[in-house]
């Protein structure tokens, strides 16, 4: 199989570094560039609160996946899966399953669209606990998102009756 996508499951969290691994061997086995072509480890950008000031960090669109095109034989196969790090193929009985360049294609242009505006991880349902201002601990169903200002409507319960509180993305954290 010439050039065609597979995917590899690796142990989540591990995506880059099993990559720069797997690169580096099949630099020395000699496969790189012509065996093994490209890696892809899809992400997104999200918009996120780290210890009170908001940051924009890569979340992973398959975590403990990574997508490689190559020239599957079996030098590249016994390359990959000694591999530190990876699980194996997505395969069907012993044999790795190819990915259509279809769903890489839409994979990539999902990511195209998404590095044009940080993705927001609020969403109306979840649970917050605030983190500064006037309700500094009490916790609250969010109501609304308004991603533009943002800024969220969240139900805090002050004595007894659910209260609706504006607060700023900067202002919560996800429970």
């Amino acid at each position: 199989m010439v050039n065609t996508w597979f995917a590899i499951h690796t142990l989540s969290g591990h995506e880059k570094k099993v990559s720069e691994l797997m690169i580096s061997r099949a630099k020395l086995a000699g496969l790189w560039e012509q065996d093994i072509v490209e890696i892809l480890i899809p992400t997104e950008p999200e918009l996120t609160t780290r210890n009170g000031k908001r940051v924009v960090v890569q979340k992973k669109l398959f975590p403990g996946y990574l997508f490689v095109r190559m020239n599957l034989n079996d030098d590249v196969f016994k390359c990959i899966k000694g591999t530190s790090g990876v699980t194996g193929f997505l395969q069907s009985g012993s044999k790795p399953v190819p990915v259509s360049e279809a769903e890489i294609a839409r994979i990539q242009r999902n990511i195209e669209v998404s590095a044009e505006a940080p993705r927001v991880n609020f969403s109306k349902g979840d649970i917050v606990r605030v983190i500064e201002g006037p309700f500094v601990d009490y916790t609250g169903k969010i109501e609304e998102v308004n991603s533009e200002k943002e800024t969220l409507s969240v139900m805090i319960n002050i004595f007894g009756r659910d209260t609706p509180v504006k607060l700023e993305f900067t202002g919560v954290e996800k429970q």
